[in-house]
């Protein structure tokens, strides 16, 4: 008989397993940009359904998957914690009739004002005939996903209350198969020879994908005791601390949202030199955008998803130590893994999108436009990710202003930035990127130190020895991907059949070189990582994720 894991196992299993779901999603979420990509490259069509999907996108964003999940989760947490399942279920349907209650009618009042929506947000697609009416057309087909990812984030977090998260983490996966498969199913049925009829079935594919997010938790739902039954109670104290978490949590999240809508508002109005409105830039940045979410997702999303259900624990119980102890891990963890994809994707990212995209309407112009956007965005990988474990932080300890007053700065920043960059520079939409990377780091850094403050103090000595030695094994790996990816490209063939020679072979060289220099400088996060990944694959107790020995009785 052994012992059960160890807290520290137990993260990261929890966080092995919603990554590999994570990488599953973002693969699927490939394949749904690649056909799109090919079908309508970074044209007008494209630019539309982009700027369409991101309206409904940054409502979800800021209520559900953001302010939502991070209110509702740590109070859910505790109350599972320590009033029992039978309140946590009251809470989870509270909760739930509220969403549709709230969510149902705003869905209404967007459908209603999509063409007042579509104008603050890109002024410049009524410059470019057609195009304005077909955003405003998409937009309103497309609304109605956010009652629906609303509903979906509300499970995610319950389950991941529970030590569910393989379940809600594929459920992403399911929305890339539905809006794919629905999409191209209605296009090329019903859909065909219509005006439009093809990117209208994929705003079509949408609302499928979403319906299949949703239905894909119920089971799960049910069988942990949280069937759904309507509840109205808007004095109950669990719902009246997460709605007064959430105003301060829309705006502790909403940066990078509101960051992305500045830049596609002047994303949509660059010019040519002779002055005229040009298609791209905001397929250019969406492309990249989406590119650079693989790490994101993978690593950011899924320790921070691992992370936030523990720290809540641990301060609802007060085991502040544990608390200092276990965010650490997390941040470290984070950086071990995204500073060499920021690298990496810096390095490769011409041919890593031309491997993907290039092809049918999606020209080699565009593949070099687009790796440009992403080269910009790489900057602020480790920024990214690592906002996505240290505000949930501040809302475990039940602090929702410290991240709004954090958020409200960096839009002022990034708004500043971004016009100086695209009107006084003139760099376009590279700029754009640039800026929201900025952001990004100011962001992460002002975060982290307002939360040593408020934990009076953190190991972060510590944890900037191993940033150092991340970067030095970084460096060596990207050094080593470029000589590699010219010497590819001087002896392979050229355009995407040499693209995916180049990924194929200089990827895994660097990884091999990042992994040796991480082992030669000894990372200490690479060591616990490393345990961990063979403690869940071998069954065995490893002494470096603090598991205790085996025994026998």
């Amino acid at each position: 008989m052994r012992d059960a894991p160890s807290e520290k196992h137990q993260f990261f299993r929890s966080a092995g397993v919603v990554a590999a779901a994570v990488m599953l999603s973002r693969i699927t979420g490939m394949v749904r940009e690649v056909a799109m990509a090919r079908l309508f490259g970074a044209g007008a069509a494209n630019d539309a359904f982009l700027l369409a999907f991101r309206i409904p996108s940054l409502v979800r964003n800021l209520f559900a998957e953001g302010a939502l999940s991070s209110a509702f989760v740590p109070v859910f947490t505790r109350s599972l914690a320590t009033n029992g399942k039978r309140d946590a279920a009251e809470l989870s349907n509270l909760v739930a009739t509220a969403i549709l209650l709230v969510v149902g009618p705003l869905c209404i009042l967007g459908s209603l004002f999509s063409p007042q929506l579509v104008r603050i947000l890109a002024p410049g697609f009524e410059q470019v005939p057609g195009k304005f009416a077909l955003t405003v057309l998409l937009s309103r087909i497309m609304f109605p996903f956010l009652l629906l990812v609303a509903l979906a984030a509300q499970a995610m977090g319950a389950l991941n209350a529970c030590g569910s998260f393989g379940v809600p983490a594929l459920a992403s996966s399911l929305f890339n198969v539905g809006s794919v498969a629905g999409g191209l199913a209605l296009g090329y049925t019903v859909g065909h020879g219509t005006g439009h009829g093809m990117i209208v079935s994929m705003a079509w594919g949408v609302l499928a994908g979403g319906c299949l997010q949703l239905l894909w938790q119920v089971p799960s739902m049910v069988r942990f005791g949280f069937a759904f039954r309507p509840r109205i109670d808007w004095n109950h104290p669990g719902l009246r601390q997460i709605v007064r978490m959430m105003g301060p949590a829309i705006l502790g999240n909403a940066a990078l949202q509101i960051n992305l809508v500045v830049n596609a508002n002047l994303a949509s109005g660059i010019t040519d030199a002779a002055g005229h409105v040009i298609d791209g830039p905001v397929s250019w940045l969406g492309y990249a955008f989406r590119f650079m979410q693989l790490p994101v997702g993978l690593f950011g999303v899924a320790i921070a998803a691992a992370t936030l259900p523990a720290i809540s624990r641990n301060a609802g119980l007060q085991q502040m130590d544990q608390f200092r102890t276990t965010l650490v891990r997390s941040l470290g963890t984070v950086l071990l893994l995204t500073i060499p994809s920021s690298v990496g994707l810096a390095v490769m990212g011409e041919s890593m999108i031309a491997a993907v995209y290039q092809g049918g309407r999606f020209t080699a112009f565009d593949t070099h436009q687009t790796a440009v956007a992403l080269t910009c965005f790489s900057t602020g990988l480790a920024g990214y990710a690592t906002l996505k474990t240290l505000a949930p932080a501040f809302y475990a300890l039940g602090d929702a202003r410290t991240p709004m007053l954090v958020s409200l700065a960096s839009i002022g920043i990034n708004l500043a930035g971004s016009y100086l960059m695209v009107k006084r520079a003139g760099i376009g939409h590279a700029g754009l990127a640039l800026s929201t990377a900025g952001v990004a780091i100011f962001g992460a850094a002002a975060l982290l130190i307002l939360l040593r403050r408020r934990l009076g103090g953190m190991p972060l000595r510590k944890l900037a020895g191993s940033a150092g030695k991340i970067v030095a094994a970084s460096a060596s790996m990207g050094v080593v991907c470029r000589l590699s990816s010219l010497a590819v490209h001087s002896l392979g063939p050229v355009g995407r059949t040499g693209a995916l020679a180049d990924v194929a072979i200089s990827i895994p060289v660097g990884v091999a070189v990042f992994y040796a220099a991480a082992r030669l400088l000894r990372i200490e996060e690479l060591e616990a990582l490393r345990a961990a990944c063979y403690t869940a694959l071998r069954n065995a107790p490893r002494s470096e994720v603090g598991d205790p020995p085996a025994r026998s009785g």
